[in-house]
């Protein structure tokens, strides 16, 4: 798989209670009771989602670890790394003395137990499969960190973003068959039970893909010319990557049948914003839906 998928994940909402003014009681997804007395003062991310959303809620001060994938905001430079997403160091998190660490199921189950036997506060999340699962798991952390009323007016300014979208979407009637392009050997692409797949539908296309269930998936040379994409959206890390990858499509031989690369219909689309479970998924969401109906954003959004 490719190692994006690693950390491409989080959430159901999970069972939270609170006791008290300054006491919160929470069931993390692995099933963990998970209580604070209070706010997290040094709190460690273990994914670049989580980052991204802590730093949504205004918390970047309190941050004192992260991964070497944790890239945005420019601010999280300054931080220090504690590794990779599933070999963290446990020294240079424990030399941190967190009171939170918050983790992915993506992140090794191993080094997450770990860390629990070396009495660190662990809170794992779980992989979402929709837009509306990003709202859920910025309210879980806003309750998990104190910042309920934070967390409550992000949420409310995605959801105002995501209905605009739908608005100028109306009742569009042309839905492209879109081949998404997902960084990887092959053609890795997102399936029916992938958050980016409800993202293509809310952008008013069919994913290509859209019908098989699972999460990500290699197509073959065979399945993509069978299933003849009008429109092929490349996730790529910057502008050189996304034209090595357009010029390797347009190059194969094998797929000069399929509509997109007759056409030469393959668009850019940036792939920390759409790989990363988190705020930025919205910025992905109005990206894709003016590359598929460019017509219904003549001013923009």
């Amino acid at each position: 798989m490719p190692a994006l998928c690693l950390w491409l994940a989080l959430l159901c909402a999970g069972p939270w209670m609170a006791a008290g003014k300054q006491e919160a009681v929470l069931y993390d997804d692995l099933g963990h009771s998970f209580s604070l007395a209070g706010p997290p003062r040094r709190i460690v991310s273990l994914a670049p989602d989580i980052t991204e959303i802590l730093f949504a809620l205004n918390l970047g001060p309190r941050i004192v670890g992260v991964t070497r994938y944790c890239d945005y905001p420019p601010e999280v430079g300054r931080i220090e790394k504690v590794g990779g997403l599933v070999d963290p160091s446990l020294e240079k998190i424990q030399v941190l003395h967190p009171d939170l660490v918050i983790a992915f199921r993506g992140n090794s189950i191993g080094i997450v137990n770990r860390l629990r036997s070396l009495g660190s506060p662990v809170f794992v999340l779980n992989s979402g499969t929709s837009l509306a699962g990003v709202l859920e798991v910025i309210k879980r952390i806003g309750r998990l960190t104190f910042q309920p009323e934070s967390a409550g007016r992000l949420c409310r300014e995605l959801e105002d973003r995501r209905r605009g979208l739908e608005l100028a979407l109306g009742n569009v009637g042309n839905t492209p068959r879109i081949f998404l392009s997902v960084p990887g050997q092959g053609f890795w692409t997102c399936g029916a039970q992938g958050y980016l797949n409800d993202l293509i539908i809310q952008a008013r296309g069919v994913n290509i893909a859209g019908g098989i269930r699972r999460r990500w998936l290699n197509l073959t040379r065979e399945q993509l010319v069978r299933e003849n994409p009008e429109v092929i959206i490349v996730m790529a890390k910057n502008l050189e990557a996304f034209r090595s990858m357009r010029d390797r499509l347009l190059s194969d031989a094998r797929l000069k049948a399929v509509g997109a690369i007759r056409t030469r219909n393959i668009r850019f689309l940036d792939e920390d914003s759409a790989s990363r479970f988190g705020p930025r998924l919205f910025q992905a969401l109005e990206d894709v839906a003016r590359i598929l109906h460019p017509e219904r954003f003549p001013g923009g959004l």
